[in-house]
């Protein structure tokens, strides 16, 4: 995998974290569904447009831009390969023709100048280890007027999730792993921070816009607190414990998610996010 330049994000993806996500594709689909529509309507995906996924991961968004675009094509780009993989399986399982995958690097891969009507991403954009070097590559892939849209966190306090882990602090070394504009999940928080990256990067037209689903995590407060202490966070925090610990900090976070099983049985929590947009200029073509 040539031209990779975000090392450390491109170990974990081919790694241990790379492979959770394979083996829990439905689960996390089941937790950030919510904002497929709007993050696809956001980008205005139709007709013959052409689309670029960024951090695609298996594939669902990917292949829900081709399905808008049945006369156009979508390209999923991650570092992943184990995801990719997934993501290629599932195409070809759905008869989805007009949809590829690629590995790279978002900040530095070789992208066709011009070559995309709209650029999306849910949940792809808070790792870049160069966020200004990999939008502006992003930009110059879209056509002129061509739209970027992506769902990234906000306000940590307003997300279930780390509300879930925060009240084990006690028992575990929290921190303040979900601190925003940190480098990771909430390095995208401040909307501040947000703006001035798409800015330098050459986009124009940006607006944020706080949007908030409630995803399924498990079934039952059992099954999402094993399910929350297994993801990338979780197994970080609990690798620190001892065994004695772990045991107390699975049963303090199933009686913290009881509070949230629908009458289903299922456990939902809330996600805060911001729904971004910015097109590239229509003006002179970009400079290399």
């Amino acid at each position: 995998m040539p031209n990779i330049v975000n090392t450390e994000q491109a170990h974990a993806w081919n790694g241990t974290e790379g492979a959770h996500w394979v083996r829990n594709q439905d689960r996390w689909n089941a937790v950030t569904d919510g904002f497929n529509e709007p993050l696809l309507n956001a980008a205005g995906i139709t007709g013959h447009h052409r689309t670029l996924d960024l951090g695609c991961g298996s594939g669902q968004t990917t292949r829900l831009a081709a399905l808008r675009a049945p006369q156009g094509h979508a390209l999923g780009l991650d570092l992943s390969g184990p995801m990719l993989a997934e993501a290629r399986t599932r195409a070809e399982r759905e008869g989805i023709g007009n949809v590829s995958f690629t590995q790279g690097d978002a900040q530095v891969h070789p992208l066709e100048t011009g070559t995309f009507d709209a650029a999306i991403s849910r949940y792809g954009v808070m790792f870049f280890a160069d966020p200004v070097a990999a939008f502006s590559n992003v930009g110059r892939a879209l056509r002129p007027g061509g739209r970027l849209a992506f769902v990234c966190p906000a306000d940590a306090a307003l997300n279930d999730w780390v509300t879930a882990m925060t009240s084990l602090r006690d028992l575990l070394p929290v921190g303040d792993f979900a601190r925003p504009g940190a480098p990771g999940m909430y390095s995208l928080a401040p909307p501040d921070r947000v703006r001035d990256v798409l800015t330098a990067a050459g986009f124009t037209g940006i607006t944020l816009n706080k949007t908030q689903v409630y995803g399924v995590w498990g079934h039952g407060a059992a099954d999402a607190a094993e399910f929350i202490l297994g993801t990338g966070p979780g197994r970080h925090l609990i690798g620190q414990a001892p065994a004695t610990v772990r045991t107390r900090a699975l049963h303090a976070l199933t009686d913290h998610l009881r509070a949230h099983e629908a009458a289903d049985g299922t456990v939902r929590l809330r996600s805060t996010s911001w729904l971004v947009t910015a097109d590239r200029p229509t003006g002179p073509a970009d400079k290399p």
